[in-house]
């Protein structure tokens, strides 16, 4: 079989398992689809997702559903300010043993231990235990008593956390917020959606989400996303995307320069190009275009853009600004020159 055949049958074959888990995940889930699109967008790009939203819309659900769908671990850690870092990292406990009376210290493993993690409520947890996803999320280990250990792969965070109810809560730092891979925004739902629910969950008979991927095949599907073509145009258009979130730089709006008081990270590149790339498999090509890009925006950096004072007391939202630099950020450097 020829290199082109092979691919073609590649992302034929990606694209299978996406609609398949697509498919189990909306037997339990009503409406949603673009939130779940960019779940399974981020699990195929190698990332973690923080969903935002009020109680009761199907967070914890969505992410139950998802590890349903899938053959790999689950776990749930459920944030509470009482919350220590050994309880969800893991310690060592001494263990003695009886037959020659000896002991010993063992590391006995935390929640974060699992493949598909949901961290329930984040923003409930102090900032000390916060911290303590921060090397999981990035490095996908755990260091405790001097040892570092592996997390297993595929390794994924969901977090949940509640935009409105800010008593007893801590706002997750910006180093915290910076590692999830797109922060999606779950809505309400509408009058026939809600008739669904009430279908799905009143009458006794509740679908359940079937195994239709393991961790091997993950695995193999986030090789195979990061083997797809960015042409140079279109990587530079998402640099520029990136950089017209900074105030004052050479790429700013009028509007961030205004209310913005720091952009993206390397990060919100990196996370833009990937999905994008996911996206254009997706659309059944192996090379990014210029829309998958543009797509893939909101979810990727509107955690990573702060606003400033000025920006918060007018109620402006990251994806008004975001919205503004893809309106005035040009998809070519020549398509500039002529306007």
């Amino acid at each position: 079989m020829s290199d082109e055949k092979n691919v073609e049958q590649q992302c034929a074959d990606f694209r299978r398992m996406f609609e398949a888990i697509r498919g189990e995940v909306g037997r339990v889930i009503v409406g949603h689809e673009d939130i779940v699109d960019n779940v399974l967008i981020s699990l195929f790009s190698g990332g973690h997702v923080l969903l935002e939203g009020v109680p009761g819309l199907g967070k914890t659900l969505l992410v139950r559903t998802l590890g349903s769908a899938l053959s790999l671990e689950f776990r749930r850690i459920q944030f509470t300010p009482d919350l220590m870092p050994a309880d969800i990292a893991g310690t060592n406990i001494v263990v003695e043993d009886h037959a020659t009376g000896r002991r010993e210290f063992q590391f006995q493993k935390g929640p974060i231990f699992g493949q598909i993690v949901l961290a329930d409520e984040i923003n409930r947890a102090t900032p000390k235990t916060q911290s303590a996803m921060l090397e999981a999320m990035q490095e996908h280990s755990v260091t405790s008593g001097g040892q570092i250990r592996r997390l297993p792969e595929p390794f994924m965070v969901l977090a949940t956390q509640n935009p409105i109810e800010q008593e007893g809560t801590y706002p997750l730092p910006e180093a915290q917020l910076d590692r999830f891979f797109f922060k999606l925004l779950v809505t309400y739902s509408n009058r026939e959606q809600l008739k669904a629910v009430l279908d799905r969950t009143t009458t006794g008979q509740e679908p359940q989400a079937q195994n239709v991927a393991d961790a091997d095949k993950i695995l193999w599907a986030q090789k195979l996303v990061r083997r797809v073509v960015v042409a140079e145009h279109v990587q530079d258009y998402a640099i520029r995307l990136v950089l017209a979130t900074h105030p004052q730089g050479e790429f700013a709006t009028g509007m961030v320069n205004r209310y913005v008081r720091f952009g993206s990270s390397p990060r919100g590149v990196q996370a833009l190009v990937l999905g994008a790339k996911v996206r254009a498999m997706l659309n059944e090509r192996y090379h990014v275009s210029f829309d998958d890009v543009a797509r893939t925006v909101q979810p990727s950096l509107r955690h990573r853009v702060l606003l400033n004072f000025e920006g918060q007391a007018e109620g402006i939202q990251p994806d008004d600004v975001l919205a503004d630099v893809m309106k005035n950020t040009p998809r070519t450097l020549e398509q500039k020159l002529i306007a």
